[in-house]
């Protein structure tokens, strides 16, 4: 970070921390204090043929520590968000995950950093071997709401779209569809307006800005200008997006509305691209139910991309030879190397403490899926268990199967995945 970035990241922060002083001390203040503290265990195993089983052997694993501490204060018109985030991991799977550095494969950005974030508000304390440490500001963002008009800056998240598992829409840090903690969304640094309108509809507005992972400095041609008009219309409601986001243009229109029980859902988004335009379709149907005296909810969703790769060819020279793929890879808005997907899942309440959630996600264009069984469970008032399973389905070659990554039999390739973690909320 440059001399002039950090001395002014430093009087942001101290401008901030007087704000919340004054604001806390404030006989009108409102103020909440909380957080939680995460313990969880990653570990996954590997075939004989994978470049991870290379790398770390059949097995890998780690432990990790996620404390999140947020303070949020009222005062009038303004409010301030914070959050303060404390992690510590170790593990073999910690030196799996720097190997993999700078690919644009899964664990690439992990742990989580801010090489393209404008404010560099992330501090590595440790990282070494198998032990990483860091600590970090997830939210540092000012408030102003007064009747309509609601003025957000700083760091922040947002989340757009129509999509439950694909989220197209959503261009500014979306999930990974088979995310299994989705409690907290990463924060970017923007500014954020929305204006409400008196018949219910609503528009928002986002100017995101980022800096050149390799030059560090801000740069327009990273940033993501964006503006999104919220309507009502009967009984269905509707979105549309204009943007201009990495440099490329960005039009997107989307909606919901009932369909007898169920609700219907789904996005087109078109965006600029060196051969075009890409195009991207998401839409599912969603429905709940009594089974039994239990109640349970399921999802349906098809996602088409049209960046991705044409019949389940995924071999390093083909997937060199599809850029624009491998960019959304690497700025993590992109997940998948195919072009056609459905996915489902269920919610099944096995009593009011217990949720089992079976998921499943299939490639259409090679066959290849990946169940996913996950549970939740209420440990206490301030407690909860949180659990997955991942189980990978396909021939060698194929994305959950694991695809080549060299001109022998080398695969990046995984057997299992397992998920164990424990929260506890103050």
């Amino acid at each position: 970070m440059s001399t002039t970035l950090h001395k002014g990241l430093l009087s942001l922060l101290a401008a901030f921390a007087a704000l919340a002083v004054a604001t806390a001390s404030a006989e009108d203040a409102d103020y909440e204090l909380g957080g939680h503290v995460k313990g969880r265990l990653s570990a996954d195993s590997y075939p004989s043929d994978s470049l991870f089983h290379a790398l770390t052997g059949s097995t890998s694993s780690a432990l990790e520590t996620d404390v999140r501490v947020k303070f949020l204060a009222n005062h009038g018109a303004w409010s301030l968000d914070t959050a303060w985030q404390l992690y510590a991991g170790y593990g073999d799977r910690i030196e799996l995950a720097r190997a993999m550095g700078g690919s644009a494969f899964p664990g690439a950005d992990y742990p989580q950093n801010d090489d393209r974030r404008l404010m560099n508000l992330t501090d590595v304390l440790r990282d070494d071997g198998k032990s990483v440490m860091l600590q970090r500001l997830d939210r540092l963002a000012l408030s102003y709401a007064r009747g309509r008009l609601v003025l957000k800056v700083g760091r922040q998240a947002i989340s757009w779209g129509n999509g439950l598992i694909f989220s197209p829409m959503d261009i500014v840090n979306p999930f990974d569809p088979t995310a299994v903690d989705t409690e907290y969304k990463a924060g970017d640094d923007m500014v954020y307006g929305q204006w409400l309108r008196d018949n219910g509809d609503d528009i928002q507005a986002a100017q995101v800005f980022r800096r050149n992972p390799i030059s560090g400095d801000p740069e327009s041609a990273v940033a993501t200008s964006a503006v999104k008009y919220h309507g009502i219309a009967g009984e269905a409601e509707y979105d549309l997006l204009l943007a201009r986001h990495y440099d490329r243009a960005t039009l997107g229109i989307g909606g919901n509305r009932s369909i007898g029980g169920a609700v219907w859902r789904g996005d087109l988004v078109v965006s600029e691209a060196d051969s075009g335009t890409d195009v991207q379709v998401v839409t599912n149907l969603s429905y709940s139910w009594l089974w039994g005296e239990r109640n349970v909810s399921g999802v349906l969703e098809y996602y088409y991309a049209g960046f991705g790769q044409r019949s389940g060819r995924y071999s390093p020279e083909e997937l060199a030879a599809n850029p624009e793929l491998l960019d959304r890879l690497r700025r993590g808005e992109a997940f998948t190397l195919g072009r056609n997907y459905l996915a489902g899942g269920l919610t099944i309440e096995l009593s009011p403490l217990w949720l089992l959630m079976p998921n499943l996600f299939v490639n259409l264009d090679d066959g290849s899926a990946l169940f996913q069984g996950v549970t939740r469970y209420s440990l206490g008032d301030n407690a909860e268990f949180l659990g997955a399973l991942n189980v990978p389905l396909g021939p060698g070659g194929s994305e959950f199967g694991g695809i080549p990554v060299s001109a022998g039999d080398t695969t990046l390739s995984t057997d299992l995945a397992v998920f164990a973690q424990i929260a506890w909320y103050f």
